[in-house]
């Protein structure tokens, strides 16, 4: 007898993920913002070797001051999150995927206009529909049992409503070298004031000096929390670079502008 078990990858969105960080599935753009006028499309390109299934689903994940984003059931999610649901419209649901051959997914708003003003979020996921594998043919005893782990891969990205003229504003603070269990880590704190989210990405650099020496990108702060902690992975080459005097500046993202959000200059053992 054969037990089929499954296990879900899922990249994570406290900090954006590759486009190509689930599997072989590639995604652009990695992240989305409606504000009612128009609607957009993400394209999606199998860039394996074999065609692969995916479906398609909004769910809810609320940022907490870890900066990792927790599932919500919409049982317990508040009336800001329903109202995403409940907005945001999308086609197709499900897609199969030829090697190399991608596919639009068009993304639109049901009518905004009764809404509060302010900042709606869910996430779209795209999860691997797996293969059902073939029997090998082999003679099993009645007795045996073994048991395949399929993975099913998936990312999400964040599809963001925002309706109004809405103002976000963002800090850095407390910033300290660390260490998790694969080396060295950057870490500071981040504070948000205002309406919307904060998205960008750390610049660190020296004094004086113009060229990053290590960036990071992808970096967002959402509404429900006023302040997350980040913990940026290094290695060991660039953290013995940062010793001393350092410049970190967090920066929009090049397609929203590059402008600067915040900017601290601290001294590191």
């Amino acid at each position: 007898m054969v037990l089929g078990g499954t296990f879900l990858a899922l990249a994570p969105t406290g900090i954006a993920a590759p486009a190509n960080a689930a599997g072989d599935l590639l995604i652009a753009p990695t992240r989305v913002i409606l504000d009612g006028r128009r609607g957009a499309e993400v394209i999606l390109n199998n860039i394996g070797d074999e065609e692969a299934t995916y479906r398609i689903t909004l769910e809810l994940r609320r940022m907490n001051v870890q900066g990792r984003l927790d599932d919500v059931d919409v049982a317990g999610a508040n009336d800001k999150e329903k109202s995403a649901l409940d907005i945001i419209r999308y086609a197709p649901r499900r897609v199969t995927l030829p090697p190399n051959q991608p596919q639009s997914i068009r993304i639109g708003l049901q009518a905004i206009d009764t809404l509060p003003d302010g900042e709606y979020r869910a996430h779209m996921l795209f999860r691997a529909i797996p293969k059902t594998p073939a029997a090998d043919g082999s003679a099993d005893s009645g007795n045996s049992l073994r048991i395949q782990l399929i993975p099913i891969y998936g990312i999400s990205i964040p599809v963001i409503v925002r309706k109004g003229n809405l103002q976000g504003t963002a800090a850095l603070a407390n910033v300290r070298m660390g260490r998790d269990n694969e080396g060295p880590t950057l870490e500071f704190d981040m504070a948000r004031q205002g309406d919307k989210s904060i998205f960008g990405e750390i610049h660190v650099t020296k004094p004086g000096q113009s060229e990053p020496l290590w960036e990071a990108k992808g970096i967002a702060i959402y509404p429900e929390v006023a302040s997350r902690s980040v913990s940026l992975p290094l290695t060991t080459e660039v953290a013995a670079k940062m010793k001393g005097d350092i410049i970190i500046s967090y920066y929009e993202a090049p397609e929203a502008g590059g402008g600067l959000i915040a900017q601290v200059r601290t001294v590191l053992p």
